[in-house]
């Protein structure tokens, strides 16, 4: 009972964590095509927030796999330990 309760979890988790990455790769279309159409227009891009800009990134880390997260924390900290 308790390994059936446990793979349908486990499906659950992975149509989530497919869900969350796909909506962060979805946001970093929407937004930074945004961002670029109003850079290069002209238009005053000083509203725009730092974390419109990232939070499509959260996302996308989020949605991956134990084992993406991991080299992502190692490439992040080999990056700012130079």
């Amino acid at each position: 009972m308790k390994s059936e309760v446990e793979s349908r979890m486990n499906e659950v988790i992975h149509l989530l964590k497919r869900a969350i990455f796909i909506i962060g790769v979805l946001g970093v279309v929407v937004i930074y095509s945004g961002f670029l159409y109003l850079t290069f227009t002209g238009r005053a891009i000083v509203n725009l927030s730092w974390f419109s800009l990232l939070s499509p990134w959260i996302c996308i880390y989020f949605g991956s796999s134990t084992k993406q997260q991991a080299e992502v924390r190692t490439w992040f900290l080999k990056k700012f330990r130079r």
